[in-house]
Parts: structure tokens; C-alpha cells; sequence
């Protein structure tokens, strides 16, 4: 009888096949700081934040339509409040882009990963490991450094606003946790609604602030076209059923682990392509960024609910709900 998937090894060509889509997302996740420099300004953040989902929406609705007439009220509800909630990320996470460099914004998103844990231990009322929290203070001063650019200059604006950013990314993956009315509804129909709910939000505040979405979009050339589609066909489309489909295709672990990778990539695109120049310290900042995320990844406490079981799908001990 021919051997399982799971017993097969882990160099096996299937493991690599199954992780290669993966690490795409993580590269492309990467490279969406540096898209979004390439697409937007301070003064046109919110036209290409509607420009970005408008073009996703009716293609993932499409696809969602069966699931969405299923949901209830609860649901739909709920990932209306989440909703809300996504557009302020995308909102400081965008216009924080557009203040400071790609690497500096793939680096401080990543807090992200060790702001979870730390959030998940405060609410349960629970100590979390000595490694982790040693993880975390090296995170930490990774920025102070990174920000500071090896000296004492403070953050810049751009660099508060994405720190901002992980710090509400952090609640919205600890409410989506707990939030009843969408633990067991169907994933894609959900973030059908919690998209449709943030460009909703981002068409009304265009409407206050900088140009016309459609002013925007007349004055794309074919390059800055092409950035936007990156955005929405790959960084947020293709990455959001690669997840889907690799959460079934192969363990949480090893999913979270290949995802984790983002802001390496990151810092890739921002000093190989956008041209982001860092002196020693701010690279040694970077690097302990890099390294404090993995290790409090791997040290990170194992959350529980309120019931006191373990929770299979919480926060930490597998991948965070699905990003757009």
C-alpha cells in the first residue's frame, strides 16, 4: 500500500509542493509595502485602499454567494463589527507606508505576531513563558534600534501609524477569537463581509478626504496599474484561498511558520528594490526583529478559552484568521 501524505518525509517533492504556495504568500505579502509606495500618497491612501477592494469584492462575491445566503443575522452582524475594525488596520497600515520605508513597515507590522500572545496571556490572566517575554523585550529594542536608525531619533510618523496598525491588528485577531457570531461561520463569507464593510468605510471617508476614487484611477499609468493588481489579485485574492486551502493541505504550524517569513521579505524588497538604506545599527535593529518574532512564534503561550479546553483554531496555536 502506497504511504500516506503524512507519512511521507518532509523533503519529500509533495511537502515541497504543498509549502511552495505558501511561501508565495509570504513573498507577496512582503512585497505589498513596497506596492503600496508605488500606488499611493499621503493624499490618495483612501482613493486605492476603495480602488484595491472594489476590485476584489465582486470576484470573491462571486465565489462567496452560496455561503453568504447562509449566514444569519448574528453573522452577518459580526462581521460587520469586524469589519469596522479591519479598515482602521488598513487605514493606519496604509498611510503609515507612505511615511516611512517598505522595510521599516514589513518589520513593524510583524509585532503583530508577539503583541498577540502577550494580549491573549493578559486576558486569560495567565503568566506567559520567560523565553516569551524575553522574545519580546529583544522585539522591542529591535525597533528602537530599526526607528531610531541606530541613534536617538525618534519613530517617525509613518512608523508610529504601522506600530499603531499591529497594536489594533493584535485586538481584531484577539475579538475574532472570541467573537461567538463568527467562530463557526463559513470563512469566505465572512470575509466577504468584513471587506465589503471596509471599502464601504473607506468610500465614505474619500468622499471627505483627497480625490475621487475615480480621479485616482484615470490618473494610473500602466505601472502603477499593474502595483494595484499585484494588491488585490495576489496579496489579497491568491493569499486568501492559499490559506484556506493550506490550513486542510498541511499542518497549522507549518503554515504559520511559512507565513512567518513576511517581514524577512519585507526587508527584502524594501533594500533590494525600493533602495532603503539602513546604517549597522538599524540593520542589527532589523535582524533582532526578525529573530524576537520567530522565537516568541515558537515560545508562545497556547491560549485557551474561556471554557478552559484548548482551542484548536485560537490565536497561537495556529495561523491568525485569514489576512487580506
Amino acid at each position: 500500500m502506497p504511504a500516506s501524505l503524512s507519512d511521507r518525509p518532509e523533503g519529500a517533492p509533495s511537502s515541497v509542493l504543498r509549502d511552495l504556495p505558501v511561501l508565495l504568500v509570504a513573498v507577496v505579502w512582503g512585497s505589498s509595502f513596497l506596492a503600496v509606495q508605488r500606488v499611493a500618497e499621503p493624499g490618495t491612501v483612501v482613493a486605492m485602499l476603495v480602488l484595491r477592494f472594489g476590485l476584489v469584492l465582486p470576484l470573491l462575491g462571486v465565489v462567496a454567494w452560496r455561503a453568504l445566503r447562509r449566514l444569519s443575522r448574528a453573522e452577518w452582524l459580526g462581521g460587520a463589527a469586524l469589519g469596522l475594525v479591519l479598515s482602521g488596520i488598513f487605514l493606519l497600515e496604509t498611510y503609515g507606508a507612505v511615511h516611512t520605508s517598505a522595510t521599516n513597515a514589513g518589520l513593524i507590522i510583524s509585532l503583530a505576531m508577539v503583541l498577540t500572545p502577550l494580549g491573549e496571556s493578559a486576558l486569560g490572566r495567565t503568566a506567559p513563558p520567560r523565553a516569551f517575554l524575553a522574545a519580546a523585550g529583544l522585539a522591542v529594542l529591535g525597533v528602537a534600534l530599526l526607528t531610531g536608525d541606530g541613534g536617538l531619533r525618534p519613530p517617525s510618523l509613518g512608523d508610529l501609524l504601522v506600530l499603531g496598525a499591529a497594536l489594533v491588528r493584535t485586538a481584531y485577531v484577539l475579538t475574532m477569537a472570541r467573537t461567538r457570531a463568527v467562530r463557526d461561520a463559513d470563512m469566505l463569507a465572512v470575509t466577504w463581509v468584513q471587506l465589503a464593510v471596509a471599502t464601504g468605510v473607506f468610500a465614505v471617508v474619500a468622499l471627505l478626504v483627497g480625490p475621487a476614487p475615480w480621479t485616482v484611477a484615470r490618473s494610473y499609468g500602466t505601472g502603477q496599474w499593474a502595483w494595484l493588481l499585484h494588491l488585490s489579485l495576489f496579496c489579497t485574492l491568491f493569499a486568501f484561498f492559499v490559506q484556506m486551502w493550506a490550513v486542510r493541505a498541511t499542518s497549522p504550524s507549518r503554515v504559520s511558520l511559512l507565513l512567518g517569513t513576511e517581514p524577512l521579505w519585507a526587508a527584502v524588497f524594501g533594500i533590494t528594490v525600493a533602495g532603503n538604506r539602513m546604517g549597522p545599527l538599524a540593520l542589527l535593529g532589523g535582524a533582532l526583529v526578525l529573530v524576537a518574532t520567530e522565537w516568541g512564534r515558537r515560545t508562545a503561550p497556547a491560549p485557551r478559552p474561556a471554557g478552559g479546553e484548548a482551542e484548536p483554531n485560537a490565536v497561537g496555536a495556529s495561523p491568525e484568521p485569514a489576512r487580506v
